[in-house]
Order: C-alpha cells, then structure tokens, then sequence
C-alpha cells in the first residue's frame, strides 16, 4: 500500500492563510524562499526526531504545505502527496488504471526533483481529482 504523507493547500494570500491555521489549529508553519516558490510548509503533528525526511512521529499523521495560488486550474484545489516506491512505475500504473499523467511543475509527464525530498509529479484521477506521487529522496 501506498501512504498518503501529505497535503497541499492553495492561497490567495499566503501571510492571512498562515495566520489563520496558526490561530485556528496551532499549526505551526515556515515561509520557504523564493527559490522553493515561495512555498510555506505546515506542521501538524509532533515529527519524529529520528526520520530523516522530518515525518511525523505518529503513525497516520501528516503534515502539508501552502501554495500560492496561480492561473493554472490546477493549483485551484487541495491536494494529497502519495509516497510510492518507484514513481515512473506508478505513474506508468495511474495511466493503465485511467489516470492522466501531468508531471512536474513543466506538465511534460516527468516528475521533477526536490532537492532534499525527492521525485514529485501529479497526476489526475478518473474522477478529475488532482493527486501528487512523492518517491522520497534514497528510495
């Protein structure tokens, strides 16, 4: 099986969407640079001191992210971060079952890199949903 081990939610206004989860939850959030497109990443849970890649200590808990929202329909809604083992094998298994292969952030069906995390590509589901595969950096 493969976990979900991330979400991802679009803003209009970064600082006012930081402020309300921080308020509203106690999550705890960072402003990335300009070099990570400005993304905010968002802790929800206590991460274990021990994983590298910072994941939650607690089975089933997930922390996510922030994103500015852009013109592409794409970045419109939510999202949830899939690990998979081999993310060419189960981009190749998303299109056999139904699914459209977006890609990374050029949409050419290649997944782009992470530094630090990994291989990141999205894909749509048979139902229209937008869904991200996250092959994490040493698998």
């Amino acid at each position: 099986m493969n976990p979900v081990v991330h979400f991802e939610m679009p803003a209009e206004d970064i600082a006012r969407m930081r402020t309300f989860y921080e308020t509203a939850f106690g999550w705890q959030t960072n402003q990335l640079g300009e070099e990570m497109g400005d993304y905010v990443t968002v802790t929800t849970a206590e991460k274990d001191p021990n994983d590298p890649m910072g994941l939650p200590k607690n089975p089933g808990a997930i922390n996510g992210g922030f994103y500015k929202k852009n013109d592409d329909p794409l970045s419109f809604h939510p999202s949830i971060v899939v690990s998979v083992d081999d993310i060419r094998d189960a981009m190749k298994k998303v299109a056999a079952a139904g699914g459209q292969v977006i890609g990374g952030h050029l949409k050419n069906g290649e997944p782009d890199e992470i530094l630090g995390v990994g291989l990141f590509a999205s894909i749509i589901d048979t139902e229209g949903n937008r869904v991200s595969l996250l092959q994490p950096k040493g698998m």
